[in-house]
C-alpha cells in the first residue's frame, strides 16, 4: 500500500468531513480510495469498447400491461449469453419489480438494458454496471471477472 498526501482548503476540507460523515466513513483514507475508484470506474465505462462488467438492471413494469411479461422474459431468454439470474417482486395487484443480474461488454449490457427499460409500460428502470477484468483463456459461459479497483 502507498501513502499518499493531499491538501485541501479549510472550505473543502470541513465539506469533505460533513459528506463523509453523512455516509458513514469512518476515516479520510476510505473515502478517498471509494471516490478514485469512481472517477477510475466512470473513466473505464466511458470507452466502453470490449471492455466487459456485470451489471444489476432493475426495472417496475405494469403487470397488466398487454404482453408485456412475455416480451421482457423473451428479451432476457434472446440474452440468455447476458443473464445470469433475475428476480421477480410483487409491489401491488399492478406493478412488479424484477431485477436481472448481467455480465458481458459494456456495450452488450448497455444495449440490451436500455432495450428492456424502453419496452411500452416499464417504468423507473436503471442499470449499475460495474466494469470488471475477465481473466484470458477462460470463455463466455465460464468467466473469472474481477472489480478494477
Amino acid at each position: 500500500m502507498q501513502r499518499i498526501t493531499i491538501s485541501l482548503s479549510d472550505a473543502l476540507a470541513n465539506d469533505f468531513d460533513a459528506w463523509m460523515q453523512r455516509r458513514r466513513y469512518e476515516n479520510r483514507s476510505e473515502a478517498v480510495r471509494d471516490l478514485v475508484r469512481a472517477a477510475l470506474e466512470s473513466d473505464r465505462l466511458a470507452e466502453p469498447e470490449g471492455h466487459w462488467c456485470v451489471a444489476a438492471l432493475s426495472y417496475v413494469y405494469d403487470h397488466h400491461s398487454r404482453d408485456l411479461a412475455e416480451r421482457l422474459t423473451a428479451l432476457q431468454h434472446d440474452h440468455h449469453d447476458l443473464v445470469l439470474s433475475s428476480m421477480h417482486v410483487h409491489l401491488d395487484h399492478q406493478s412488479c419489480l424484477e431485477t436481472v443480474m448481467l455480465r458481458g461488454r459494456i456495450n452488450d449490457v448497455r444495449s440490451f438494458a436500455d432495450s428492456l427499460i424502453a419496452q411500452p409500460g416499464v417504468r423507473h428502470g436503471r442499470v449499475n454496471v460495474v466494469p470488471v477484468e475477465v481473466e484470458s483463456g477462460h470463455y463466455q459461459y465460464h468467466v473469472h471477472a474481477h472489480p478494477h479497483t
